[in-house]
């Protein structure tokens, strides 16, 4: 029987081979790695990790992809774990050797939730792919400056080092959305640069919360303009102009 894709699930599959061989290439799976695929699907992209992959791992949600996927791969190579990847904790998917590789053509829906939901296993992370909406990458990889810019920005490369790959245009989807998408990859940092992750989240949603308005204004229940200046901020300056390590110098400020 053929899947029908589901509206409330995001469901967008992949089918374009070329796009998924070129996905394949920038992954690079090598055979020993603990790789986590999220949203399998009906296997486009599973098949061809299992090709060359010892085993793979998949977070699935919806029950009837889960039993299109047991009856497709062996449970020997595929290990399927059936729920929603916001509640899902990856710190239990511990690698035998190295890190974790999360791989996924994400539904768009749940993109930035769930992008927040995996930074809590960065460190526990080798590197992330994912195929999103081209308009999200866009926002995840801005510098400052534009309108791209925002708390998504800052937040995620506070965490990681980002990479916008390649566009994939809307024809390589069945059903086809309506918009382009691209592919992201998606590093850990390390040692991010030191402030607790609860106040900078605190400081840039206020601040993008009023993103028209000088930092001075979004950020006056905050902070003074003296503190704003101790900073090396402009209290005139907008929100989209200030950098990352200008966000965590405010984190130190009380």
């Amino acid at each position: 029987m053929k899947h029908i894709p589901r509206k409330r699930f995001g469901q967008n599959f992949l089918t374009d081979q070329n796009v998924l061989s070129e996905i394949i290439r920038v992954i690079a799976p090598a055979a020993d790695d603990t790789m986590v695929e999220i949203g399998p699907g009906q296997g486009a992209m599973t098949a061809l990790l299992l090709a060359q992959l010892s085993r793979l791992q998949v977070v699935e949600l919806d029950r009837d992809l889960v039993a299109l996927l047991q009856k497709k791969f062996s449970s020997d190579k595929l290990i399927i774990h059936s729920g929603d990847a916001l509640q899902f904790d990856f710190g239990a998917l511990q690698p035998t050797q190295g890190k974790l590789r999360i791989v996924g053509n994400l539904p768009y829906n749940i993109s930035s939730p769930l992008l927040f939901h995996l930074a809590q296993y960065a460190q526990q992370v080798e590197d992330q792919h994912f195929m999103l909406q081209k308009e999200v990458v866009q926002r995840m990889v801005a510098p400052p400056g534009g309108k791209d810019y925002g708390r998504l920005s800052v937040m995620l490369q506070w965490r990681y080092q980002m990479e916008m790959l390649f566009i994939v245009p809307p024809s390589a989807f069945d059903p086809p959305p309506k918009v382009d998408s691209a592919i992201v990859r998606m590093r850990p940092i390390e040692s991010p640069l030191a402030c607790e992750q609860a106040r900078l989240e605190q400081v840039v949603t206020q601040a993008f919360s009023q993103r028209r308005k000088v930092i001075r204004n979004s950020l006056g229940g905050l902070f003074t303009e003296q503190q704003l200046i101790a900073a090396g901020i402009d209290p005139q300056a907008r929100p989209e102009t200030i950098s990352l390590e200008q966000y965590v110098a405010l984190t130190h400020l009380h």
